[in-house]
């Protein structure tokens, strides 16, 4: 996943719009100083006479605005997030809330308005990335709905304010959630030693969190069903019912403002700008796809049926969500041989991102060099002591592009998922300055510990390379504007890179230059590679159909007629329509769905986007997954062009011809 902190929380109009009075900026805010800056700035644009506007007085200095705004307040923002300090969370949320607040109040003013629509009528022969920035401007400008009555514009502006609110309230209820769910030594089964050693232990009960590290392993690895369907549910009732009013409320909100601009939806409003173009167009897509993929899940459920009635020695036993992860390990070992604990083994967290670096390093024509030491004289505040900094090199000119930070293990309060920050974007002033991309990834991968190195699940292998792709796409932009810079693509692409780079950990090659075992330093066998390859389709039509679940509801959440709908009531029909397991009453994943802020009507982009990283694959796998040819080429055509260009016109000129299915259901083993 990726985070554009200001661009994820208002649409791309709110950046490109005009500014409230400096006196409403609250005097207590710990943005105010990046703030003024920003109304001083907007008013040196409102201060040029109509007949002497330029591109760089008028649209570009609107451009540096956004970009001087982003630098002076992505950092604080992002600390409430990540910061282990509550105060720096606290005043990290507020920061959060008050610049949204400016920059939804900044897209409802005319004044602006009126200098940029005085700038294009006596301009209109702009070429290039000028002419889309005018053209998105323009748009963004009616999707603010400056078309509508001031009267109007103040109401929805309220509006806005209030969906602002209510999300930031919305995370903030996830990111402090302490649900624990307490279990005996017997309930843990046969985990592994090194994950029960690393559990919070107090008066002979155990301690299950809800982070990634501690959920994931009870759903792949513990024997014991009881226990698997108790951190299940209370995985799946995070957030609390508290939440379930708090997106309720949002999504009223949301149908509001998308009906006061003109649309029958807000999935309608959302997808205006994307690669679909419609609401209708996703529904398609995810028509087309469902039957097909039914026809896998269904192999997928008596496979995975016979596993467990063949391990619990129960004939009439049936599968449920909490079963699906086990008994897809069971059969890696059972029928591929493939021991998920041992595989592990051969990814030690140091080997992996040396692997990682050095291919991207190679593909590409970069290098990076480990600057933690000297974070202070790059500017850079590291904000926590397993923080690593990097700066990113071009090796044809030795010019440093970029630089960016990894903060990869768990701990309390952070962020629980794993994302990457574009914390600044490549950017060319008016002036001339170019400031350089700075990126972080954070995850949360096991923590070593003083017997044990940190060893990597390979799916965990998998989702670094994944946040990895994304901060590549952040990096080795090559923009001059920053609402094109690095991930600013359509939202229903900007997964697409991140996807496609996922390919490498499934190639025997790639992974004998890296997977060695963490004691023999032998590298990782052919043929425990070759199982991991065969095993890989096992449960895909399951997992694409919960993929289908999940898109489905924000869609239907998003659809709904003024945005009334009991969220639990229609995601608990959904589940058994779109599913093939029987509905779980009393959960509600959707308290703690957080695409659902900031992600809206959006979460069918996974599987949209994967369509073209399939593709876009092909041609690494015609030429080689580590032909520098075929990195540069990427390099060129897809990631240094961020969003200069539409996505489906990036990737026809990128594959010489109309993209297709083929190897996107090639890969999910969906073709006969």
């Amino acid at each position: 996943m990726y985070r554009r902190l200001i661009a994820a929380l208002v649409p791309l109009f709110v950046l490109l719009s005009p500014p409230v009075r400096a006196g409403e900026i609250p005097p207590d805010s710990p943005a105010r100083a990046a703030l003024e800056k920003a109304e001083a700035a907007v008013q040196r644009i409102l201060s040029v006479p109509d007949d002497r506007r330029t591109f760089e007085n008028t649209l570009g200095a609107i451009d540096d605005l956004a970009a001087t705004l982003e630098n002076d307040t992505n950092m604080m923002m992002f600390l409430a997030y990540v910061s282990p300090d509550a105060d720096i969370r606290a005043r990290g949320t507020r920061a959060e809330e008050d610049v949204t607040n400016w920059l939804i109040d900044l897209s409802k003013r005319e004044d602006l308005y009126k200098a940029v629509k005085a700038y294009a009528d006596s301009h209109p022969k702009l070429e290039g990335e000028r002419r889309r920035y005018l053209e998105h401007t323009l748009r963004d400008y009616r999707r603010a709905g400056m078309e509508l009555s001031p009267e109007r514009r103040e109401e929805l502006k309220a509006i806005q304010k209030e969906i602002n609110k209510l999300g930031i309230e919305f995370e903030k209820n996830i990111r402090d959630d302490e649900t624990r769910v307490i279990v005996t030594r017997e309930e843990l089964g046969d985990m592994p030693d090194d994950f029960i050693n690393g559990l919070t232990q107090t008066a002979g009960v155990y301690l299950l969190g809800m982070d990634y590290p501690t959920f994931l392993p009870i759903m792949d690895y513990c024997n014991n069903e009881t226990t698997r369907k108790k951190v299940w549910l209370a995985y799946k009732r995070r957030g609390g019912k508290k939440n379930i009013a708090v997106l309720e409320k949002i999504l009223k909100l949301r149908a509001q403002a998308a009906d006061m601009l003109g649309y029958a939806s807000v999935a309608d409003y959302e997808t205006e700008t994307r690669m679909a173009k419609s609401a209708q167009a996703v529904m398609d897509f995810y028509e087309k796809l469902r039957p097909i993929v039914r026809k896998k899940a269904l192999l997928d459920w008596d496979e995975f049926v016979a596993a467990k009635r063949e391990d619990t020695g129960d004939p009439d036993a049936t599968l449920y969500p909490w079963d699906y992860s086990y008994y897809k390990n069971y059969l890696k070992q059972h029928k591929y041989a493939v021991d998920t604990q041992k595989v592990k083994e051969y990814f030690p967290l140091e080997r992996v991102i040396d692997g990682l670096f050095s291919i991207t390093q190679s593909l590409y024509g970069l290098e990076y060099r480990d600057v933690t030491a000297q974070a202070a004289d790059k500017g850079v505040e590291l904000w926590h002591e397993d923080v690593q900094l990097f700066e990113v090199l071009d090796k044809a000119s030795g010019e440093v592009i970029g630089m960016f930070a990894i903060d990869l293990f768990p701990r309390e309060n952070k962020y629980s998922h794993a994302a990457q920050w574009g914390m600044r974007q490549r950017k060319t002033f008016m002036d001339g300055r170019t400031q350089k991309p700075f990126a972080v990834l954070v995850c949360n991968f096991p923590k070593p510990t003083p017997e044990r190195p940190s060893l990597m699940p390979h799916d965990q292998v998998e989702t670094f390379f994944h946040e990895f792709g994304h901060c590549l796409h952040t990096i080795l932009s090559e923009g001059t504007l920053l609402a094109f810079s690095g991930t600013s693509v359509a939202r229903d692409f900007v997964e697409a890179p991140s996807q496609m780079f996922e390919n490498w950990v499934w190639d025997a090659d790639v992974l004998r230059t890296f997977a060695r075992h963490y004691k023999t330093g032998e590298p990782i066998p052919v043929e425990l590679v070759k199982g991991m390859v065969a095993a890989k389709n096992l449960g895909s039509g399951l997992e694409a159909e919960h993929q289908f679940y999940y898109g489905l509801c924000d869609m239907k959440y998003h659809t709904a007629p003024g945005g009334v709908i009991d969220t639990t009531k229609v995601g608990l029909e959904l589940f058994g329509e779109v599913e093939l397991y029987d509905p779980v009453p009393e959960t509600y994943f959707q308290a703690s769905f957080g695409h659902l802020v900031g992600y809206q009507a959006g979460y069918y982009g996974y599987m949209w986007s994967k369509v073209y990283a399939a593709d876009m694959f092909q041609r690494f796998k015609e030429l080689g997954m580590l032909n520098p040819e075929a990195g540069a080429y990427y390099r060129k055509k897809i990631l240094a062009r961020g969003g200069s260009m539409d996505a489906i016109d990036l990737v026809r000129d990128y594959l010489g011809r109309e993209p297709n299915m083929e190897a996107f259901l090639a890969q999910l083993g969906l073709t006969d």
